[in-house]
């Protein structure tokens, strides 16, 4: 119904107003969605890639990537035969963010499962990024990044050098002797870095996994580096 003049009702407006609201709200409702988005957050994506990296069939993944461009949270560009989705604008990772943050605060399976996940490779506690940027000021630490290179390439922490979890056993005597590691991938939730502190101090060398990832760096208004190693 609309007012005399064919205004909208107060009502109406804001039954509207929150069906849009919850339309993001809904897109993100989904623990495969919510993954994707963490991927998308890393760099631009291949279905094929989003698919593979999240454990996922194509025809599941186009479903959920139709549902995230519907609610205006990723776009998507053709190359030849690949469809491409990449975030739509900082404020959905910041939505995702905030939305992780709250879950982190108020749920306490998310710290129970996160405890028991890590609490074997953190023994102490995990680096955060304020002790990251102190240490390598006094150039005792390298930082290794291990997820896969495309994500790399499209951004990284300063200075990290490259070593996909996959080709770090074959590359670990490529890491100085006098320093110790610092492993990062995606996040505080991402499992990769755990891994590679597994296998490095398996091998002896001295690792520690940083509960951050590249947009949590970014967030604190630091630079970015792009480009392949």
């Amino acid at each position: 119904m609309r007012e005399r003049g064919g205004r909208v009702q107060s009502r109406e407006f804001k039954d509207a107003v929150f069906e849009q609201f919850a339309r993001v709200a809904g897109a993100f409702a989904s623990p495969k969605r919510l993954e994707i988005v963490d991927l998308l957050a890393q760099g631009p994506r291949s279905v094929e890639s989003i698919a593979q990296q999240a454990s996922m069939t194509v025809n599941a993944t186009s479903r959920n990537l139709q549902i995230l461009r519907n609610a205006g949270l990723v776009t998507s560009t053709r190359h030849a035969q690949r469809v491409v989705y990449r975030i739509a604008d900082p404020s959905v990772v910041a939505a995702y963010r905030a939305l992780r943050d709250t879950a982190e605060a108020r749920i306490a399976e998310v710290r129970q499962l996160a405890q028991a996940f890590f609490g074997e490779v953190d023994g102490v506690e995990p680096l955060s990024l304020e002790e990251l940027v102190k240490r390598s000021a006094r150039g005792d630490v390298v930082v290794v990044d291990v997820r896969p290179a495309e994500e790399f390439a499209a951004g990284h922490i300063p200075g990290a050098v490259s070593i996909p979890l996959g080709d770090l056993t074959d590359r670990m005597a490529d890491l100085p002797v006098d320093a110790a590691v610092v492993a990062y991938c995606r996040g505080p939730y991402c499992v990769l870095s755990a891994q590679a502190v597994r296998r490095l101090r398996a091998a002896g060398i001295p690792a520690r996994r940083l509960d951050a990832g590249v947009d949590d760096w970014r967030q604190t208004g630091r630079p970015v580096e792009s480009g392949a190693a």
